[in-house]
């Protein structure tokens, strides 16, 4: 399929944003950070053009979920601004980063009630749930967010109202919906667009008082996009998430023994490294080995990786047959452990994972035996004596993360 070319993007993008609607409004440009393949620089320097005169004001908030902060230097990167850009051009653009874990800049803007929540998740859950999202939000009249669509873990399909929820929300509704996404599990739920887990941030985001607008899309591993829709967050995504299920989703038809998913440079840490498992889980062999090949990863989690030393990595029964155990720990936390480990099995005390995990990267072999995920050296690794070999149940994927591998009968 072909993709668009820059001076298409630059016209999509002008005709999409109507500068009338945005005249004299306070426009507030909701984006990824440096953990998503985007051509970001191409297309914010099209949305200036197309409004950045027009709006009263246009900022941007970094979609951070609980990733940690980007520095100006990591921002200027990830917009393309040029220190030149920043004191010129766009010297009254502020940039800003998500706080999800200080509650004085966030706000409540409702709850889930019980009764909605049990609705929602088959009766697997039954809870309130305040609805918190970053405070800036009041500050502006439009908030456009601008972003690409995956398969995804926990929601189904990443992008749309994802960019509110978890990307500028508070940890109550983040714990409890990644939590949802976990005990459906990552393959029940990964490339599947109607989730509860997605109606949960749709129901989420009808509560923001603000007008929402998108612009979604769907690019290669090259960040070159395919297409691009502009709309409500819900419409524009619901394009976008069918556009990617065709060209993002890879059907084999057996499964693998051996998959060596190699992790991008984008992934430093395995919070958001753990992306490579998710992706090929579905189609790693009972009783087979996965590796997260990543010799420039040598951290767990910058945020949460006090608390995933403590908990390690463990299939989701572990948690949900110990409950009493685990349950005071973030959710998110829980989540994240069970979608790197993968399905597996919790008997009489013994663990029984479908799939074994192994990290070849910088976490030391000592560190990932007290997680509870198999270690290798990377430099015993030859990347290139995995390639190839798909007739003998090995796979290797040079850049995982984003597309996701499904078995035909699925």
């Amino acid at each position: 399929m072909r993709t668009l070319t820059t001076i298409e993007l630059q016209s999509r993008v002008s005709e999409y944003l109507d500068a009338s609607e945005y005249n004299r409004k306070r426009v507030l440009l909701i984006v990824p950070d440096a953990t998503r393949t985007a051509p970001l620089p191409i297309l914010f320097e099209a949305i200036y053009s197309a409004i950045g005169t027009a709006a009263l004001q246009l900022d941007v908030l970094i979609a951070l979920g609980t990733h940690p902060p980007m520095s100006e230097w990591q921002i200027n990167k990830l917009l393309g601004f040029s220190e030149a850009d920043r004191a010129g051009r766009y010297a009254n653009v502020r940039v800003f980063n998500h706080e999800w874990d200080k509650q004085e800049h966030l706000t409540t803007i409702g709850h889930l009630t019980t009764a909605e929540v049990e609705e929602i998740s088959d009766g697997l859950l039954s809870l309130d749930v305040p609805v918190k999202i970053n405070s800036r939000v009041n500050d502006y009249d439009i908030l456009l967010v601008l972003g690409p669509v995956f398969p995804h873990e926990v929601v189904g399909f990443s992008g749309g109202n994802k960019y509110f929820f978890p990307g500028i929300s508070g940890p109550e509704l983040l714990n409890f919906f990644h939590w949802l996404g976990a005990l459906i599990t990552n393959v029940g739920i990964i490339g599947v667009k109607d989730t509860p887990v997605r109606r949960v941030v749709n129901r989420a985001a009808a509560m923001i008082p603000s007008k929402r607008r998108c612009l979604a899309f769907v690019v290669n591993s090259k960040a070159e996009i395919y297409d691009l829709f502009y709309g409500s967050p819900e419409a524009a995504w619901e394009s976008a998430a069918g556009l990617s299920a065709q060209v993002h989703i890879k059907q084999v038809s057996t499964p693998f023994k051996t998959v060596l998913s190699c992790a991008p440079l984008m992934y430093d840490e395995l919070w958001v490294a753990g992306k490579c498992m998710y992706k090929m889980e579905p189609v790693v062999a009972d009783g087979g080995e996965l590796i997260i090949y990543a010799p420039h990863m040598h951290e767990i989690s910058e945020t949460h990786g006090k608390l995933i030393s403590e908990i390690g990595y463990h299939c989701r029964d572990y948690f949900t047959k110990q409950w009493s155990r685990f349950k005071h720990y973030p959710w998110g936390v829980l989540a994240h452990s069970t979608h790197v480990r993968g399905s597996g099995r919790f008997i009489d005390g013994v663990e029984y994972p479908r799939v074994q995990v192994t990290l070849a990267s910088g976490i030391s072999a000592d560190i990932c035996k007290a997680i509870n995920l198999g270690y290798r050296d990377p430099q015993t690794i030859d990347v290139e004596s995995f390639a190839n070999r798909e007739h003998e149940g090995v796979l290797l994927v040079r850049k995982a993360g984003e597309q996701l591998y499904r078995l035909k009968s699925e």
